[in-house]
């Protein structure tokens, strides 16, 4: 036993020091290197030289080995791409180390089959009082009509069951964990939500948006260990994808006293730059001495909120102008009346924070964007905090101009758009279709497009979200010519939504986002050239290492 112990702390002595320290000089020569310049440009190099955690130039092997013949530790590149480490710009970084801890069911594609997955789980975690889940998804199944309570009731009649669908919108439950909060037919839809009833006016076990939160309120909390297990998680999936920087949609004071935490130990592989969720006392609380530009080395930063306007278009909760084209009667679900959304953008921005709302359908977008009005006017044109529309999905024509009018920024995710064409146009029409998911008309009137994936919602890979923003197909190369294939990106487009725009979208351009003298050396090697394969490829590409601030925190040659 002894022996193991010390041979267990002698192998971990020699992976600690395998790595060099933060403040390190290196050459790292033999690359086939791009990055942007401030100013969006592409330029090469086959050489860079890092300097105390820094970016000190970039150029051939040759001449920088000359320029810095004090530099002494050298770096074979293996002539393997390198491209500045990417930045997500909307995700939910403990969402996605939750979903590790719980059963996924993302990508499954048939009721059965989601079915068998859940019955299994919950054979091997007997002990759990609750099964909890996430990643269900019926537009996928054959028969895309929502689950009931029923189907969950046949396998796990006896323990609660609540499962988060894909998107994060709505709930499905048994009749047990509907039991243990008293849902029953006189229990209301409340604001902002939906709670689905059979022909009787009984709950069908579906929940959506604000209807989800009775519900999640009686699950046990989980443990101070399990969080940290799950940042470990989210950290280690992030860094294993090249994300050396994200912006986190949607925290607590928990979550931010976690990530901090975790900077001053040195565990952080990404930075983080958070937003704070809504303007509640969670705002108040963390709110109280400012913003944090910057934090540990940049690794974290506080000057951002969150709030949702509407839910999404996969669970019919986003909000729409006209009713749902596959529902009539329907228009989806605005969370707040125009007063209240008002008075909350201007708390924020009154306290210097820039405001992040989530808009999908054209209702909430619109909504949104009369708010934005209001605080233009309220704060006599102030346009320095670098607004955001998060998502910004399906706007109607008439309201795309005025992104510019506020100077507002377009968080937007190019996997929805290939995740959502299979039943989008279905649920908008081919009318307001022409005007959703539009990149390049964004790009056009010369709006800022901050590239993210919003996972757990879609998949971690950057590369799934460049591909899509090139290509607007599936990984089979469907439809032909791309989806509404003239709002497509150009790789240098999408590169920069991931990078310096993104950086742009942080306040954070003057430090990351490109492989500039003075900056961080986040970077990434990848095992296939983005610029040289085929378009349809770009979702293959692997990341060999993930370098943050000169330390490398991620590597994998298998």
């Amino acid at each position: 036993m002894r022996k193991t112990v010390i041979l267990l702390i002698a192998l971990f002595l020699m992976k600690a020091c395998s790595e060099p320290p933060s403040g390190n000089e290196f050459i790292l020569f033999n690359v086939n290197g791009y990055s942007l310049d401030s100013a969006g440009e592409l330029f090469q190099f086959d050489a860079i030289v890092v300097s105390e955690g820094k970016m000190e130039a970039t150029g051939t092997g040759e001449v920088l080995g000359k320029n810095y013949p004090q530099i002494t530790r050298r770096i074979d590149g293996g002539g393997r791409t390198l491209l500045p480490g990417i930045i997500d710009a909307h995700a939910h970084v403990m969402g996605l180390g939750i979903r590790e801890l719980d059963v996924n069911l993302a990508g499954i594609r048939s009721l059965e089959e989601v079915l068998r997955v859940l019955e299994e789980f919950a054979e091997a975690h007997p002990e759990r009082e609750w099964i909890t889940g996430r990643g269900w998804n019926q537009e996928l199944w054959s028969v895309n009509e929502f689950p009931t309570a029923a189907d969950l009731d046949r396998i796990i009649p006896d323990r609660p069951v609540y499962l988060t669908r894909v998107d994060g919108h709505a709930a499905w439950a048994n009749s047990e964990a509907m039991k243990r909060f008293g849902i029953s037919r006189e229990t209301p839809d409340p604001r902002g939500g939906l709670i689905h009833r059979d022909h009787s006016g009984d709950a069908t076990g579906i929940f959506v948006d604000t209807a989800m939160e009775p519900l999640a309120s009686v699950i046990p909390e989980r443990t101070n260990e399990e969080l940290e297990l799950a940042l470990e998680l989210a950290l280690n999936e992030m860094a294993r994808y090249g994300i050396t920087s994200v912006h986190d949609a949607g925290i607590g004071t928990f979550e931010w006293n976690l990530y901090k935490k975790f900077a001053e130990e040195g565990r952080l592989k990404t930075r983080i730059y958070a937003m704070i969720g809504g303007t509640g006392a969670a705002f108040d609380q963390l709110a109280s001495n400012g913003i944090i530009p910057g934090y540990a080395e940049d690794m974290l930063a506080l000057r951002s909120v969150k709030i949702s306007a509407d839910g999404a278009l996969g669970s019919r909760g986003a909000a729409l102008l006209e009713d749902y084209q596959d529902d009539s009667g329907n228009r989806g679900l605005l969370f707040y009346d125009q007063q209240e959304l008002n008075e909350m953008l201007l708390k924020g921005a009154e306290a210097g924070f820039q405001m992040n709302i989530h808009a999908i359908g054209d209702a909430a977008n619109r909504q949104v964007l009369d708010a934005f009005e209001a605080l233009f006017e309220q704060l006599n044109g102030q346009t320095d905090l670098r607004h955001r529309i998060e998502h910004a999905q399906i706007v109607d024509p008439e309201d795309i101009p005025r992104f510019t009018d506020y100077h507002l920024i377009a968080s937007m995710q190019p996997s929805h758009a290939t995740s959502d064409m299979n039943m989008a146009e279905e649920r908008v029409g081919g009318e307001r279709i022409l005007s959703s998911y539009a990149w390049q008309t964004f790009l056009g009137q010369g709006t800022v497009i901050a590239g993210g994936s919003d996972f757990p919602v879609e998949e971690v890979s950057p590369f799934y979200e460049l591909h899509a923003a090139v290509t607007r197909q599936d990984h089979e190369g469907m439809p032909p010519g791309g989806w509404y294939g003239e709002q497509r990106m150009s790789r240098i487009e999408a590169l920069r939504a991931f990078t310096i725009d993104a950086a742009y979208a942080a306040h954070q351009e003057e430090i990351l986002g490109t492989l500039e003298p003075g900056k961080w050396a986040d970077f990434i090697l990848t095992d296939q050239d983005y610029f040289d394969l085929p378009a349809s490829d770009i979702w293959k590409i692997n990341v060999l290492e993930t370098w943050v601030g000169g330390t490398k925190v991620y590597e994998n040659y298998e």
